[in-house]
């Protein structure tokens, strides 16, 4: 018997690993990350006020384990920004999903190199949890409410990432509420129809 497996479906459990094909610009490294979430399925929030309850994002432990962040990495020359950001969240926190239009471009120096970097990053909407990921053994992954990561999130840069995120999804939301609101016709006396 022969199974045909579709290639969108493997995951390689083994990390990239080196910096011979990663990106630099004007000395800078490029990386890139994700902010993975998903929305709360139950406790609904009134239509009053929007909340961002509905909304949970998936932190990581960094590689030493000393505190949490979002998965990133280097960008490198074989990849978009897209690819290489969905590639590093696979590889780190093991999730797949959707990635969505770049929340910003940050510049920032490195906690352990005396170096700069440019960082990039994305929200990606998770579809699919996955049980075994190549960095299983090196982090821990956990899902949080929004100001539980603010609290432990460990780069400023990535809190502000996480805060566009949250404007851009109540946004949303609330252009979807006007829209429910503003097609809805009152039924009046007949006197309104004229």
């Amino acid at each position: 018997m022969v199974a045909l497996v579709s290639q969108d479906n493997v995951v390689a459990l083994v990390s990239r690993t080196g910096r011979e094909f990663q990106r630099y610009r004007k000395g800078r490294r490029q990386v890139v990350g994700c902010i993975p979430y998903r929305y709360k399925i139950g406790d609904q929030t009134s239509l009053d006020a929007p909340q961002e309850l509905d909304l949970e994002v998936l932190v990581i432990t960094s590689q030493k384990g000393k505190g949490m962040l979002f998965p990133k990495g280097g960008w490198e020359l074989d990849e978009s920004k897209k690819e290489a950001a969905l590639r590093e969240t696979i590889e780190e926190a093991g999730v797949r999903g959707t990635v969505e239009g770049k929340l910003g471009k940050w510049s920032f120096k490195s906690k352990t190199h005396d170096t700069f970097y440019e960082g990039y990053m994305f929200p990606l909407l998770v579809e699919e949890q996955l049980e075994l990921w190549p960095e299983q053994n090196l982090r821990q992954r956990k899902w949080m409410s929004v100001s539980e990561a603010r609290e432990v999130c460990q780069h400023w840069w990535m809190k502000e990432a996480l805060e566009r995120l949250v404007n851009r999804l109540m946004v949303r939301k609330l252009g979807r509420v006007r829209q429910i609101v503003g097609s809805i016709h009152c039924i009046g006396d007949a006197k309104s129809d004229l």
